[in-house]
């Protein structure tokens, strides 16, 4: 009995051993800098899941936002074309004009193109899966007609107010003629089209799996609302709700046709109101 005891005494003496030796040799539980603390740092600092498979999408979309719009608004506005690229190169004679033609071809560029170019050979995914399609023009055919006479009738009034006199048209040799105007309008288009591929199309269509619909939605109208921060009040207040009718038609439809249309006649009708009354 004496001897079993020892044996025992001795079985449980080596495993309390070997139990205290391991919890030694595991620096995930030693006090020291590679224990607890640098684990706690690196989950504090650096959460899981950044690029995961589920995340990889929504997190390529949600950083390469801020630095595709931030950068088109400080170097591709008009005012950096100005004071910056005026004294280099002028098409037509016309500084006003090509500062406008500027503004519009960066927001292209680096709306549209970048958002093509990222569906196209990051996400590997076709763009028709993004709103370049017709989609349901049984809806949206309709849908184009009542929300673009809405937009007719609220811009009217707007033309009348000081705040949108003096910051529309963009290039104000627009109602020089109509035949300006009709060049100005058709630069105006591919604007649009850039601005509704980049909100609409890459942000809302980009997180919508992830987001759910609504969730979608609401990040594009925010960041097209903070975008429009400089116009005037109205405008940057008029901008929350047609971020949402856009986005409800775009999701409806399936396509983005709606969008840069009836967002194309708000503006041109605005421009068209402030220079021929």
């Amino acid at each position: 009995m004496r001897q079993s005891r020892t044996r025992t005494g001795l079985h449980h003496h080596s495993a309390e051993g070997r139990h205290t030796s391991d919890l030694r040799m595991d620096p995930s539980t030693a006090s020291t800098p590679e224990g607890p603390y640098m684990n706690n740092l690196e989950k504090f600092y650096f959460p899981p899941g950044l690029f995961s498979k589920e995340n990889r999408k929504p997190v390529i979309i949600l950083l390469l936002a801020p630095i595709v719009l931030t950068t088109w608004k400080y170097y591709g506005s008009k005012a950096f074309y100005l004071a910056h690229l005026s004294t280099k190169f002028v098409i037509f004679n016309s500084a006003a004009m090509t500062a406008e033609w500027y503004n519009y071809l960066s927001a292209f560029l680096l709306l549209g193109v970048t958002a093509a170019v990222v569906i196209k050979v990051v996400f590997k995914e076709s763009l028709s899966d993004y709103g370049l399609q017709v989609g349901d023009w049984k809806f949206w055919v309709p849908a184009v007609l009542v929300v673009g006479a809405v937009m007719v009738g609220l811009s009217y009034p707007s033309a009348k107010d000081p705040q949108y006199i003096a910051e529309y048209p963009l290039y104000k040799g627009a109602g020089d003629s109509m035949e300006m105007f009709a060049i100005h309008a058709v630069a105006y288009l591919a604007f649009y089209f850039s601005w509704e591929l980049f909100f609409r199309g890459f942000m809302q269509f980009g997180l919508t799996d992830r987001f759910g619909v609504w969730g979608a939605i609401l990040v594009q109208v925010a960041l097209s609302c903070i975008v429009h921060i400089g116009k005037p009040d109205s405008e940057i207040y008029s901008s929350i709700l047609g971020g949402l009718v856009w986005g409800i038609m775009v999701y409806r439809s399936k396509s983005l046709w709606p969008s840069i249309t009836t967002h194309w006649i708000l503006g041109i009708s605005l421009d068209y109101f402030i220079c021929f009354g």
